[in-house]
Formats: C-alpha cells, sequence, structure tokens
C-alpha cells in the first residue's frame, strides 16, 4: 500500500509543459522533483532525510519502550499527560512539618508513658479483667494450663499495644508525618524503570495488531521498536495507518505487505523524514502534546495544576489561541517555536498540516524542518504565493482578495465592509478569467484598477471576441462605477501598488511560470513556512498576513477530508485581524482547524473588536509585561471566582489582677509585643480570577497566565505557567 494516497498532498502536480493550469492549483510536492519544464530549481527542503535512530547499546532496554508503557491518565484541559499523577481539585488542609513532628514527639512520649504504667502495674489489674474475663479459671488455678494462659497475656498485651499505638498514632498524625517525610524517596522509588507489562496489554508490543488479524506486521513493529530501530514519529505515523484501515479506507492485507517491507520506516510522510534534524522542546506525539512549562506553585492556581506540567494539542488549539505579550516577553521562542515544531512532527506523522507565518528572521524554525519555505520579498525565490488561494472562482477569489487588501479599513468603506471592494474585483477578475483561462498578474490588476484605457479596451476586444455578452456587461457597469466619486477602485489600486514593486516582481504570478502554494492542499501533511517582509515592505507584509489568514479560513472550512488537524500559526497579527477574519476563525473550531496568532498589544487590534476577538478564541495567554490596558479585557474574559478569606484583628487583653499585669509586663519585655487576643473572621467572597493589575504587576519574568478550551467546551481556568521549566 505505501501510502494508498492518505500521505500525499492533493493539487501537488506540476503545470503542464504548454504553461496551462490544471483545474486545481500547482503546489510544490516534497516527495519528488518539479517536472522538467519547470524553469525554477525546486523548494527549500532537506538534502536527505535523517538518519534512522541509533541502536542502543547491547543490553540496555531503547527509550522508546519506556516512552510507549509510560501511563497517561485523562486530565484536565492544558495538562501533560506523560507520567502524569492526578491530584485532589481542592487543596487539603496542610499542617506545617514542625508542628507535625512536635504532636508527634508529644502524643508517643504520652503513648509510652500510658504503656509502661500499665507494664509495670502502676495502674494495678483493673486494666487486665477483659483478659481475666476471657480466659478459664483452670489455667490459673494449681496444676493448671499456667503456658496457655502466659500466651494469651502476650496476645492481650499486644493487643493493648496496638490499640494504645492506634490511639495516641491518630491524635499525633503519625500517618501524615510519615507521607510528609517519605513522600519523596517514594516518588524516586516509583520513577525506577517497571518491569515490562504482559505482552497483551504492552503497547511495545502493538496488542491492538495481534487482537484484529495483523499478528506478523505487529511482530516486525516490535522487533523494529526493540531493537531501536523506530522513533516515535514511526509509532504515531504507523498507528494513523491503521486506524485508517480500521475506518476502512485502506485495507488490511496492504497495511500488513507495507509494514513488512519497511518496518518502522513504513508509510513515511512524502519528503521521507522520519524526524526533524534537532527538537527545542518536549512533545509526547501518542498523547498528541507539547509542553511549554509548569504550572507555578502559586495560590492562585487551582491545587491540581501546580507543579504539573502545562502542553498544548490539537483538541485545544482546535478551539485557536491568542497570546499577547511585549516584546521579548517569551512568545517566539516559548510558545510559536513548541507549537510549530509539534506541528511538524504530527504533519511527519501524518496528522497535521501547518502553515507557519512571521517575519523574516523569526525563529519558526530550521528550513529542514518544512516541505516549503516561501520567502516573500527575496530574489531568485524557490517557490512563490498563490495571490488568489488556489480557486478558479472569481467570485471566491475577489473575496479573499478584498479581505487582504482593505479588510482593515472596512469602517471607513461604504456599507461599512468589504462587500464593495469584492465586487469590484470580482467585475475585472470574472471577465479578465474567460479571456485569458487565468487570474491578472499584480500589475494587470492595478491597472484595470485604475481604468487604464490600454487594458480596459484590450480586456473589452478579447470578450467581444469571444461573445460573452453577461462578462461584458460586468466591465461595462465597473466602467460606470469608476466615473463615480469615491470608487472604491482606486483605494484596491492603492493598495494593490504595495505588492506591484520591484522587489516582488517574481512573486504572486499566476501565469504558470513559478511553482505556487495554495493552501487548497491542507487536507494532507503540508509543512509550510512564509516569510512576510516586514522591513522596508510594513504595509505589504500585513497585506499578505491578512490574504493568508483569510486564505486559511476558507481553505480549512472547505476542505472534504478533515481527518488532519490544519493548523496556521501567525507570528505577530497585528492589523490582520478584521470582522471577517473573526468570523472566520469561529468556523475553524467545527472544522478540525485552529489558528494561533500573538500580538504584542491589543492596541494593534480595533478597539471594537478587542472583546470579540478574545471571545472569539477558546485559548488565550497573557506574557509577562502587558499593560493595565491590555490586562483589563483578559480579566473581564476570565471572570470572577468565589473566595474564602480570613480577617484577623488584634485586641490588646487588659489585665486586672496584679498577677496578671505582673506576667504581662515581663511577657512584653521578653517578646517586645504586648499580649493581644487574635479573632479570626471568615468570609466568602467574589474576587476575580486575574486582575488587570495583578496581570500588569505580578506576573515574574518568563511567566503566562494561560487558559484553555477544548472543542468539545471542556475548559480549565487561567493557570500561571512557568515557561521555563
Amino acid at each position: 500500500m505505501d501510502t494508498e494516497g492518505t500521505q500525499d498532498a492533493q493539487h501537488t502536480a506540476a503545470a503542464p509543459p504548454s504553461g496551462g493550469r490544471h483545474p486545481d492549483p500547482a503546489v510544490p510536492r516534497p516527495a519528488e522533483p518539479p517536472a522538467p519544464p519547470r524553469p525554477t530549481a525546486p523548494p527549500a527542503r532537506p538534502a536527505t532525510p535523517p538518519p534512522a535512530p541509533a541502536k542502543p547499546p547491547a543490553g540496555a532496554q531503547p527509550p522508546l519502550l519506556g516512552w510507549l508503557r509510560m501511563p497517561r491518565p485523562a486530565s484536565a484541559p492544558g495538562i501533560w499527560t506523560y507520567g502524569h499523577r492526578p491530584r485532589a481539585k481542592e487543596e487539603p488542609e496542610r499542617i506545617p512539618l514542625r508542628q507535625l513532628i512536635s504532636g508527634a514527639l508529644i502524643s508517643f512520649l504520652c503513648g509510652w508513658l500510658l504503656w509502661s504504667l500499665l507494664w509495670n502495674g502502676y495502674l494495678g489489674t483493673y486494666w487486665s479483667w477483659p483478659l481475666l474475663l476471657l480466659t478459664p479459671d483452670s489455667w490459673r488455678a494449681a496444676g493448671g494450663d499456667k503456658m496457655a494462659f502466659v500466651w494469651a497475656s502476650y496476645v492481650y498485651d499486644g493487643l493493648v499495644l496496638l490499640l494504645i499505638v492506634v490511639i495516641f498514632g491518630r491524635l499525633g498524625r503519625w500517618p501524615e508525618l510519615v507521607r510528609r517525610v517519605l513522600g519523596p524517596v517514594r516518588r524516586l522509588r516509583d520513577r525506577a524503570p517497571a518491569a515490562a507489562p504482559e505482552p497483551a496489554s504492552d503497547p511495545a508490543q502493538w496488542p491492538e495488531l495481534r487482537a484484529h488479524g495483523a499478528p506478523d506486521a505487529a511482530d516486525r513493529l516490535a522487533a523494529e521498536a526493540r531493537g531501536g530501530a523506530m522513533n516515535d514519529v514511526d509509532v504515531a505515523r504507523i498507528g494513523r495507518a491503521w486506524r485508517s484501515v480500521r475506518a476502512g479506507r485502506n485495507s488490511l492485507a496492504s497495511f500488513t505487505d507495507t509494514v513488512l517491507r519497511h518496518g518502522a520506516a513504513a508509510c513515511a510522510h512524502p519528503s521521507g523524514q522520519r524526524d526533524l534534524a534537532r527538537r527545542t522542546a518536549r512533545h509526547d506525539l501518542l498523547a498528541h502534546q507539547v509542553r511549554i512549562g509548569t504550572a507555578a506553585d502559586h495560590p492562585r492556581n487551582p491545587y491540581q495544576h501546580r507543579g504539573c506540567g502545562c502542553a498544548l494539542e490539537p483538541r485545544v488549539l482546535g478551539t485557536s489561541l491568542l497570546a499577547v505579550g511585549p516584546a521579548g516577553s517569551g512568545k517566539t521562542t516559548r510558545l510559536v517555536r513548541p507549537v510549530v515544531e509539534a506541528m511538524c512532527l504530527q504533519a511527519l506523522a501524518g496528522q497535521c498540516a501547518v502553515v507557519a507565518v512571521g517575519p523574516a528572521g523569526s525563529a519558526l524554525g530550521p528550513d529542514d524542518a518544512f516541505d516549503v519555505v516561501v520567502r516573500i520579498g527575496r530574489p531568485d525565490p524557490d517557490c512563490d504565493l498563490d495571490l488568489y488561494g488556489g480557486t478558479t472562482d472569481p467570485d471566491e477569489a475577489s473575496g479573499i482578495l478584498a479581505e487582504a487588501l482593505v479588510g482593515d479599513l472596512a469602517e471607513q468603506l461604504p456599507g461599512g465592509d468589504s462587500r464593495r471592494a469584492a465586487t469590484a474585483l470580482a467585475q475585472l477578475l470574472g471577465p479578465f478569467r474567460a479571456a485569458h483561462s487565468r487570474f491578472p498578474t499584480v500589475p494587470e490588476l492595478r491597472e484595470l484598477l485604475d481604468g487604464a484605457p490600454p487594458a480596459v479596451t484590450a480586456l473589452r476586444t478579447a470578450l467581444e471576441a469571444s461573445g460573452d455578452q453577461t462578462l461584458l456587461r460586468e466591465l461595462d457597469a465597473r466602467a460606470r462605477q469608476s466615473e463615480r466619486p469615491g470608487d472604491v477602485a482606486l483605494l484596491l489600486a492603492d493598495r494593490i501598488a504595495l505588492l506591484d514593486r520591484p522587489a516582488f516582481a517574481a512573486f504572486f504570478d499566476p501565469t504558470g511560470a513559478t511553482r505556487q502554494v495554495s493552501l487548497r492542499a491542507l487536507d494532507h501533511p503540508l509543512r509550510v513556512r512564509i516569510e512576510l517582509p516586514e522591513r522596508g515592505h510594513a504595509e505589504a507584509s500585513r497585506i499578505l498576513a491578512r490574504l493568508v489568514l483569510a486564505q486559511f479560513t476558507e481553505c480549512a472550512v472547505a476542505r472534504a477530508d478533515r481527518s488532519l488537524f490544519a493548523c496556521l500559526v501567525l507570528d505577530e497579527a497585528a492589523h490582520t485581524i478584521t470582522a471577517e477574519a473573526l468570523r472566520g476563525l469561529q468556523r475553524l473550531r467545527s472544522a478540525n482547524a485552529g489558528a494561533v496568532l500573538t500580538l504584542r498589544s491589543l492596541d494593534d487590534v480595533p478597539e471594537a473588536l478587542r472583546s470579540a476577538l478574545l471571545g472569539s478564541v477558546g485559548c488565550r495567554m497573557a506574557f509577562a509585561g502587558v499593560t493595565p490596558w491590555d490586562g483589563a479585557p483578559f480579566a473581564e474574559v476570565w471572570g470572577k471566582e468565589w473566595v474564602e478569606t480570613r480577617d484577623v484583628t488584634d485586641r490588646q487583653i487588659i489585665a486586672h489582677g496584679a498577677g496578671m499585669k505582673a506576667f504581662h509586663i515581663v511577657r512584653q519585655l521578653v517578646t517586645g509585643k504586648a499580649a493581644t487576643s487574635k479573632a479570626i473572621t471568615v468570609r466568602t467572597v467574589e474576587r476575580e480570577r486575574w486582575s488587570a493589575s495583578d496581570l500588569a504587576n505580578a506576573l515574574p519574568a518568563g511567566h503566562a497566565v494561560l487558559s484553555v478550551t477544548t472543542v468539545d467546551g471542556e475548559h480549565a481556568p487561567p493557570v500561571l505557567v512557568d515557561l521555563r521549566s
């Protein structure tokens, strides 16, 4: 079977030699070199796949086996489940260790004193009346069975001693002291390697394959795991291929044949890679998680989260994530980079498609971690970006392009949205495609929007030759509207001119002369990184960011096969959030897709959309260094909780007798404090989980407050996360 198409990307064929285009857009195929007629070089990709995992020394157990056998208990969203030990939801009453030791010592001395008094007979024989009552008198008479009475006495004394230990042990909290002192020792013991489980329950033996008719494949994979020739990506990738067999999309015979021929390398990603050259974060591909930090042991954190690892996974990223923090707070290095790395690993396992977008030079990952790297504005590009999103529908292309060009100015347009702009573009794109079987290039579109007579006349002549009267009426309508004051085409022409620069001359070519990336391939495990020309072309970079966001939300929802999780990571999403973008983000949740957006400040979002943005995403993250103005919307969306507060009031004790007055004077001379009594008032009040002041002033460097929500609606409260651990 190899992959039987399950791991290949759709629309990856090169354009035909004649220069025409297929009905579907051409995108780079990471598994193959380009077709010979293509004049450009293939996109950036690793020269050779990474080598297979090194075999462990003789007699040593491969780390993969321990990873497979590690328990992953069910837990709340956002918790790292690998080796997780669930905690109670409420914090138990914790007594100081010093008080525990002193209480245990006092109770032990009291118990020992009581036992000594009983054993030495200082309390008389009254305590032994149950023994006399339960034993025959003949045992104590002359000539009786004295040894039986002696043994009965020993048993009785032992029971009395046990009763004293139980009573005084409970009074002195001995069990809690033992747990507190020996707990770290027990945890160290539990971390020791455990014996291998039974084959029927051992994940390293692939029991599901054995139970459903593939024992030969299970034997081959188990041997590869024991020999150290398999890694976690192989396990996740083959596991997904097996699930496709169980779902009926592939045959059992072809799966078994592929595994027997290729072993751990079966069903490989089209690029041939089985792992990334270097990892910077901890990943658990069985749970689809990446660890980003540890929940701090902070009173604001829920007890069940304190000290636990914090992780992100597709089921929470499917609700989209918004991260806000100033430059240098760690958004890229401690959040974006681990998430992109996790999505790339899951793409190699055939579980995800990822598009990472950021300014040129941002640390989104090395080139060999991606199938395609699009460097917009760089000379001699290896790959291009499809300006029209790979669609052949002029109306759809017009809507996407209008959102990119004037989406941030929607409130200033007639009607308050970009529909007028989309209509103006459709009146030009439809006729042009009918006349030339393609969409216009950026210079051609600019001329048409400017109403240049030669361009409009040439287009009209081509339409008249084809006899398409409907599209001629569209062109006439555009000509009439261009004569009206305030025509939106002038604004569109000014915006498209930002892309008609010498630096972008080799990009956005729809003629088929370049190899273009189309987000129509999101239903296959494609790894794409797009570098935006932030320096020198800031406004053009924002247009392109809005373009990619609009294309992603449109293509992810339109996928026929949504079994792959599609993820867009947009590092620095300033001036890209529009009303239409928010509607697109809300649709991603039901399409098995999600977006990760970072902002330096909420001021980069129109004020009218800030609350809607925080309400549209299910995961929210505020980094250390946010301002109170940025923290206020987070505090509002996180809401309040009921907490128990204690008010302590000190009241000076008034001594009435001469002896008590003297005692108080001596006590004050010794302690330096007057004798007082404390009155404690316990109340339940409603308090913000994290106030704007707390977010702005109480977050340590390298920390962030994170709340997550799953696509099923399960949510976790905001948790203070130490991103450095």
